[in-house]
C-alpha cells in the first residue's frame, strides 16, 4: 500500500513538472511585457470600498489615472510610443486627449428633475463606455444614470493581475448605494449590466434577498450576461504557476497582445480568467441556494438580450441556471439567432447555436422569450414573441434586413449601436475614437498583422440595437 502510493505521488508531481515546464517555455513566445504589464496602479481594497462615498471613489479614480501617466505614459521608450499605443500621449487614440474619456466612471443628468436611477455595471476588461449608449438612452427619457469603473478596468492591463471578486462587488454596493442618495427612496431604480457586470447585478439583487439593508432593485437590464463561462477557467490559475519565477513573468498573462484599443484591454492575465470564473460560481450558488428556500419570489422583472451563438460564455447556463428558476414575474429572455440567409446557410455549422427546442422549457413558461430571426422569412427579420403563459409565438417584422456579410450577432456586440465610432460598422465621424475597429475591413496575406485577423473580423456591433432599444425603453415605464 506504502509503496503504491509512494508511486502515485511520483506520477502526480511527474505530471505537475511536466505542466509547469511547458507553460514555462509556451509563455516565453511573442513580444515581451511591456510598462502597462508590470505596473499595477493602485485600487481601492474591499474594505476601502464598502464605506467609501461616491466622491471618494472618485477622487481614487483621478490618482490612479495620474499614476497611469506618470509610470506608464510619461515613460515610454520612443519606439513604443506610435500611433497604434493608446497609452502614448501623440497618439490619436490617447483616451485624456479626447473630449471625453470613457475610461472614468460617470453621472448622466437628465433635464429635469429624474424619474428614476440606473446603474450600469461593463464587462471583463471593459471600461464604462461600453454602457454609455444604454446610459443616454436612460437619460433621454429622464432617468439618472451612473456607471462605475470597475477596479483593474480603464487604465492598465495590470490592473487586472490583482483585481478581485470581491472589489467588484464592494464597487457595485457602492455605485447602489450613490444611485439611491441622489435621486431619494421614492423613484424606481434599475441596474443594466452587460457580461461580467451582469454577473455582479444578478449578484446584487440576490445579496439583498438576505441583506434588507441594500437598496431595493425594480428590475435588472442584462445584456450577454456571464453566469457560466468554459470550464477551462476553473482551472487557469494553473497557467500562471510559472509566473512566480521573474524569468516566467509572461506566464501570468494568457494574451500579451498591443494596446490599440482606448476603451478595452486586448492584453488579458491569467487572475482575470480565475476571478471572472469566481463570479459564475457566486452567482450560480447563489441562484440554486434561493431556489431551493423558494425565496427567488423577491427577484425583480429581468429583461436579457442574449446572442444564440456567443464564443466567450456559456450561453445555456443563462436559461438553465437562471430563467428556469424565474418565478412569473413579468422578465423575459430575448434571443438573437444566426442569420439564417440562403446565402450563409451552407457556411454555418450545424451545432453553430444550440437547438431552442431543446435549450428551452416546452411552453407556457413563466418568462416571455422573443426570438429576433430570418429562419422563416428568407431576408426579413422578425421578432417572435412567445408571452408568459401563452404556448403560441406571434410575429412581428422589424422592418430590416440582416445586414450584409454579417452572419450573427455574438457576445461583444449587443451595447453598441452599427453607428458607435469605434466598434460600429458604419461609424458616426462626430463619435470620435481615433480608430474604426468595427468597420475594418481586413484583406490581405497572410501573417502580417501583429494580431490575429480573429480580434478584427468579429462582429462589435449589434444590427439590433434599436429593436433592443425600444424593448429597454418599456422597461422603463412605471409597472
Amino acid at each position: 500500500m506504502v509503496s503504491w502510493l509512494k508511486h502515485f505521488l511520483i506520477v502526480i508531481a511527474v505530471v505537475l513538472l511536466t505542466i509547469f515546464g511547458l507553460r514555462a517555455f509556451d509563455s516565453q513566445r511573442g513580444p515581451p511585457l511591456a510598462r502597462w504589464h508590470t505596473f499595477v496602479p493602485r485600487e481601492l481594497s474591499a474594505d476601502e470600498l464598502a464605506t467609501a462615498t461616491w466622491v471618494d471613489y472618485l477622487r481614487a479614480e483621478d490618482a490612479l489615472l495620474a499614476q497611469v501617466k506618470a509610470q506608464v505614459s510619461d515613460k515610454l521608450k520612443a519606439r513604443d510610443c506610435t500611433f497604434a499605443n493608446r497609452y502614448c500621449p501623440r497618439s490619436p487614440i490617447y483616451p485624456p486627449g479626447f473630449k471625453h474619456d470613457w475610461n472614468r466612471s460617470f453621472v448622466l443628468e437628465p433635464a429635469g428633475v429624474p424619474l428614476g436611477v440606473v446603474v450600469l455595471l461593463h464587462g471583463l476588461t471593459d471600461s464604462p463606455y461600453s454602457v454609455r449608449h444604454i446610459a443616454e438612452l436612460y437619460r433621454a427619457h429622464g432617468w439618472l444614470a451612473l456607471a462605475i469603473r470597475l477596479p483593474g478596468h480603464g487604465s492598465v492591463p495590470a490592473g487586472l493581475t490583482e483585481a478581485t471578486t470581491d472589489q467588484w462587488r464592494a464597487a457595485t454596493r457602492l455605485a447602489v448605494r450613490e444611485a439611491r442618495r441622489r435621486v431619494g427612496s421614492g423613484k424606481p431604480l434599475h441596474i443594466v449590466g452587460y457580461s461580467n457586470g451582469a454577473a455582479l447585478a444578478l449578484d446584487y439583487v440576490l445579496s439583498a434577498l438576505d441583506d434588507k439593508s441594500l437598496a431595493h432593485v425594480d428590475r435588472l437590464v442584462l445584456l450577454s450576461p456571464s453566469i457560466g463561462i468554459g470550464e477551462e477557467a476553473r482551472f487557469a490559475g494553473i497557467a500562471g504557476w510559472p509566473a512566480v519565477f521573474p524569468p516566467f513573468a509572461k506566464a501570468a498573462w494568457l494574451e500579451v497582445l498591443p494596446e490599440f484599443n482606448p476603451y478595452k484591454y486586448n492584453s488579458f492575465p491569467v487572475n482575470a480568467a480565475r476571478e471572472s470564473y469566481l463570479m459564475t460560481q457566486v452567482v450560480q450558488e447563489e441562484l440554486a441556494a434561493h431556489f431551493a428556500d423558494h425565496t427567488l419570489g423577491g427577484l425583480p422583472p429581468i429583461l436579457t438580450f442574449q446572442s444564440l451563438v456567443d464564443s466567450t460564455i456559456d450561453m445555456p447556463s443563462v436559461i438553465t441556471a437562471l430563467y428556469n428558476r424565474l418565478p412569473a414575474n413579468g422578465s423575459e429572455l430575448v434571443l438573437f439567432d444566426m442569420n439564417r440567409n440562403a446565402i450563409f446557410a451552407p457556411l454555418l455549422k450545424p451545432d453553430a447555436a444550440p437547438p431552442l427546442a431543446t435549450l428551452l422549457p416546452p411552453a407556457p413558461r413563466d418568462f416571455a422569450v422573443t426570438l429576433v430571426t430570418n429562419e422563416t422569412t428568407g431576408d426579413t427579420v422578425v421578432a417572435q414573441l412567445t408571452s408568459a403563459g401563452a404556448t403560441v409565438a406571434t410575429a412581428t417584422s422589424l422592418q430590416q434586413t440582416w445586414p450584409a456579410q454579417v452572419y450573427s450577432v455574438g457576445h461583444i456586440a449587443l451595447p453598441y449601436p452599427l453607428t458607435d465610432g469605434l466598434y460600429g460598422l458604419t461609424p458616426d465621424p462626430a463619435d470620435n475614437s481615433g480608430i474604426h475597429i468595427g468597420s475594418l475591413a481586413v484583406r490581405g496575406e497572410s501573417d502580417v498583422l501583429v494580431i490575429s485577423p480573429t480580434l478584427l473580423t468579429r462582429i462589435s456591433a449589434n444590427p439590433f440595437y434599436p429593436f433592443m432599444a425600444t424593448k429597454i425603453e418599456a422597461a422603463m415605464a412605471p409597472r
